[in-house]
């Protein structure tokens, strides 16, 4: 008999039984209101659903650091018939995580690839207005974006949108740079994030509200067993080829820069985790 059979068993009965729980309608935890004064912390998503899926550390720094996380919506998907819906599916998304939700424009932005940013200078230039007003006026302490190698176009085109915006802020701008991946994996991240079961079934809870998408592929019910391969990838990209794996159940990988004088450099000491029970506003300049 082999072993493995039961616990392959299980991670599929698991799975499979995941997809009679609710989609969306569940009532949001409590959420202390930030402060106004608090740091802020702004989430380019490309799509909705994004917010979920990579805004881990996001939740744990406003739940841990106390952090004012707000996700722009940078565009409301490629299907008009369902941008009203999928509006609506990211607001409750967002209203059960505790973060705030802005559009880059109403209805969100078109044709945010790197093909249009080459071909329509006076398209990608508004796009980019948009986005350069939302960080002069937020003034973010943290600046979550796609890296530029996430395969999807729309990732690509986030990440270099959010990328030309900064370079047109003025040259006392300063802030952090949270890479994410989701599409394509990075090569070279400098940071480890763990989650415990709470605050990832908080994001599995919020990413279900993303009904329209979800039905057609549950991929909320995958969610954990993708973090659970960032533990496996991140103990070497992150810690060093042949280091010993932290014991960590799932996590989730980022790079880490600090945008300063109108350019990226990368502050985070080589093989930075951040182990659940361990303070993640530190290595940002953040206190309790």
């Amino acid at each position: 008999m082999n072993p493995y059979l039961q616990f392959v068993d299980e991670i599929a009965r698991v799975t499979l039984g995941g997809r009679s729980l609710p989609l969306g309608g569940l009532v949001p935890p409590r959420h202390p209101a930030p402060a106004a004064s608090a740091p802020a912390a702004l989430i380019f998503s490309p799509h909705p659903d994004d917010e979920c899926i990579v805004g881990g550390l996001a939740l744990r720094l406003m739940r841990e650091a106390r952090v004012r996380v707000t996700n722009i919506a940078v565009t409301l998907g490629s299907n008009l018939a369902r941008r009203q819906e999928r509006w609506q599916e990211l607001s409750a998304a967002c209203n059960f995580l505790g973060f705030g939700l802005e559009a880059t424009v109403p209805g969100g932005l078109e044709r945010i690839t790197s093909q249009a940013r080459l071909q329509d200078s006076g398209h990608w230039a508004a796009a980019v207005d948009s986005v350069v007003a939302l960080l002069a006026r937020h003034r973010p302490h943290l600046v979550f974006l796609p890296h530029q190698g996430d395969w999807n176009a729309s990732h690509i085109g986030t990440h270099y949108l959010v990328m030309d915006a900064l370079k047109r802020l003025p040259p006392d701008f300063e802030t952090i740079l949270v890479e994410t991946e989701f599409w394509a994996a990075m090569s070279a991240p400098n940071l480890m994030v763990e989650f415990g079961t709470g605050d990832l079934a908080d994001l599995l809870a919020a990413l279900s509200f993303h009904v329209g998408e979800v039905k057609r592929n549950p991929y909320h019910l995958r969610l954990p067993a993708w973090m659970q391969d960032n533990v496996r990838r991140g103990a070497e990209l992150v810690g060093g080829q042949g280091s010993v794996a932290p014991d960590y159940a799932f996590a989730t990988l980022y790079r880490v820069r600090q945008w300063a004088a109108g350019t990226a450099k990368d502050p985070c000491p080589e093989g930075t985790r951040i182990g659940a029970h361990d303070f993640p506003g530190a290595l940002f300049g953040l206190t309790r």
